[in-house]
């Protein structure tokens, strides 16, 4: 086997699932993270379609997801009274099964840590690509030398700037910033979410499972600001909501207490191509799309559809990045759309947007084509198709036992006419 020692950058999802299917094949995976520890809570994220299904139904972790679901309820958009004015049913949002992010890395880990080196608190300074191996230097000090380099590590990846260029090149903002703040002081005993908008800007409460999260959209240019300062962040939610109505002020209360905060813009990720050398992109690093995008289940099949094709390849990683790229790219592109539309649906710019936004929800499911948004993205999230992978060099893998998984194995999936096995 050519490449042996694979660096990747990043434990949220996409990396300890490419951890998973490396170490399956023989591969030994190292994963560097920033954080100290693993991250709890965050926002739901969700699966959907055969695809995503069948992958996690392979990781043998499908039925562990299931137990820690926290699926969530219907949200309904109000006004300053906090009167109803539409709802936006569940399947619209949770697809076929919802976690907390914070849920699944810890399940990920569980299911990696063992097979895995993690390294925590540090993150990759340099890249130097030599003819057979690439050094890399840590923030810490140290340095260490790797066959290959996974950037995994979200949409503003280090390894991306550091291997391809800065940011500004790839990155495309969509016009809409997003903050979600965990809070408890507002529980209810009911899975449901409550939105109130006003032109370019919603706040509203969304519970699922045993999390309750304020959740704020926003229209703005591009902003200036630093990426790891929270209470600056913060601050800046604080300053769009103020004099919103409803229950903005208490929401920014709790907000500004919260220790599970998160704030980015709503953004996607176009990069020329996903490797340069020894040095590829997998998940939002390199096909990102911040809300909407699909991100967490693209990760999961672009995780072992990279690991598959390393293993076909005998760690040829030229020929076996090429090969994930031409499978993955264009499923992940399609998927990421998604982006670019959540930010003007949740948060219209005016009046009459809102107006149009609610009264579409209200009749939706009274129209020939209710359920339409769900079916399209349910046939993106299955639209790939995935290659024939040396299973005979790694323990049997879990059999396909539900109708589901046994069509996405055969690739007859009404849902996905293109989920098929081809070398």
């Amino acid at each position: 086997m050519r490449a042996k020692n694979i660096l990747i950058s990043g434990a949220g999802v996409a990396g300890p699932a490419l951890a998973y299917w490396l170490t399956r094949y023989g591969f030994a995976p190292t994963i560097v993270e920033r954080a100290s520890t693993l991250r709890a809570g965050g926002q739901a994220v969700d699966f959907r379609g055969a695809a995503h299904l069948f992958v996690l139904e392979q990781m043998d972790l499908l039925d562990e997801i299931r137990r820690n679901e926290s699926r969530g309820g219907p949200v309904s958009f109000v006004n300053d009274r906090g009167e109803p004015l539409a709802t936006m049913a569940e399947e619209m949002a949770s697809g076929d099964v919802e976690i907390l992010r914070g849920d699944l890395g810890r399940i990920l880990f569980d299911a990696t840590e063992r097979s895995t080196e993690y390294i925590f608190g540090d993150s990759i300074s340099r890249i130097d690509q030599v003819d057979d191996a690439v050094q890399v230097r840590f923030e810490s000090g140290t340095s260490r030398v790797f066959d290959l380099v996974i950037g995994a590590d979200g949409l503003h990846s280090p390894v991306r700037a550091l291997a391809f260029g800065p940011e500004s090149q790839f990155i495309r903002h969509c016009g809409y910033y997003v903050a979600i703040a965990s809070i408890g002081e507002m529980a209810s005993d009911t899975n449901s979410g409550t939105l109130h908008s006003v032109p370019g800007r919603t706040v509203g409460i969304v519970r699922a499972g045993n999390a309750t999260r304020a959740i704020f959209y926003f229209a703005s240019p591009p902003l200036s600001y630093d990426r790891h300062d929270t209470a600056q962040q913060k601050e800046i939610v604080a300053k769009r909501f103020a004099g919103v109505g409803w229950k903005a002020e208490q929401l920014l209360s709790l907000m500004r207490d919260s220790r599970d905060f998160y704030f980015d813009s709503i953004s996607e990720i176009h990069v020329p191509t996903l490797s340069n050398g020894r040095v590829a992109l997998i998940g939002d690093a390199g096909y990102g799309g911040t809300i909407g995008g699909m991100g967490t289940g693209v990760a999961i099949v672009a995780a072992y559809v990279l690991a598959g094709e390393l293993a076909a390849a005998r760690g040829d990683h030229t020929l076996a990045f090429a090969r994930y790229e031409s499978r993955v790219r264009e499923y992940a592109e399609q998927c990421q759309r998604g982006a670019r539309s959540v930010g003007s649906f949740m948060a219209p710019k005016t009046r009459l947007g809102i107006f149009l936004r609610n009264r579409m929800l209200r009749l939706a499911y009274l129209l020939p084509g209710k359920g339409m948004m769900e079916r399209i993205a349910m046939q993106r999230a299955s639209n790939i198709t995935f290659g024939i992978y040396p299973h005979d060099l790694i323990a049997a893998a879990p059999p396909a036992t539900t109708p589901a998984m046994q069509t996405a194995h055969r690739g007859e999936s009404a849902d996905a006419p293109r989920l098929r096995r081809r070398a």
